[in-house]
């Protein structure tokens, strides 16, 4: 069973893509965090965004400096690039096919990793609304933040994502749409876990 989570940053796909697989027992894999992870060694090792991709390890998936903003940026710079996206695409593949299920998020889940996906959810909400919840987010964690620049740099992630020439973020045809807008991170889990379910 493959259920495939995508949506821009900060909609909630990736709380929900876990909790679903927690609810289910099933493996979860944040697509964005190989991302991230090629963008941040790239900027500290020195190396082409490929050498980094190829040579990219489950352990550097665990690294601390993630989940920043910093990397957030340079993650959306690298998944640009058609070299890189080859090299991820066979580990997230492989991923997918574990037993007795996997829920993988990110941008080209349901379009371009696995296609064929018992589930495909499209998980959105409004740009000021995900900048309001990126905001709170920076702020728990003690980080100094500016709203009206998280608001753009959300924008400006949203045009770089959807206008690539490869792999652009897109809700597959087949693809439900879940706008969390108006939903807490509870009704938004229940609304997804229900399709989820029905799928079954």
């Amino acid at each position: 069973m493959i259920v495939a989570i995508d949506g821009p940053a900060a909609a909630g796909k990736g709380t929900l893509a876990r909790r679903i697989a927690e609810a289910l027992g099933y493996h979860h894999l944040d697509t964005g965090l190989l991302y991230r992870a090629v963008g941040v060694l790239t900027v500290q090792r020195g190396q082409t965004p490929q050498e980094s991709a190829k040579s990219l390890t489950p352990e550097d998936l665990k690294r601390s400096d993630l989940r920043g903003e910093a990397a957030g940026q340079a993650a959306s710079k690298v998944a640009a690039i058609p070299e890189v996206r080859a090299a991820l695409l066979d580990f997230q593949r492989r991923f997918a096919r574990l037993s007795p299920g996997a829920v993988l998020d990110g941008r080209d889940i349901g379009t371009v990793i696995c296609p064929d996906a018992d589930v495909k959810l499209f998980v959105t909400a409004s740009v000021e609304k995900r900048a309001e919840r990126r905001v709170k987010e920076l702020l728990a964690k003690g980080e100094s933040v500016i709203a009206e620049r998280v608001l753009q740099d959300l924008k400006d992630r949203d045009a770089r994502d959807s206008a690539r020439d490869v792999a652009p973020m897109a809700s597959a045809s087949d693809a439900i749409l879940l706008d969390t807008s108006d939903l807490d991170a509870d009704a938004a889990f229940e609304a997804a876990l229900a399709i989820v379910r029905r799928k079954m």
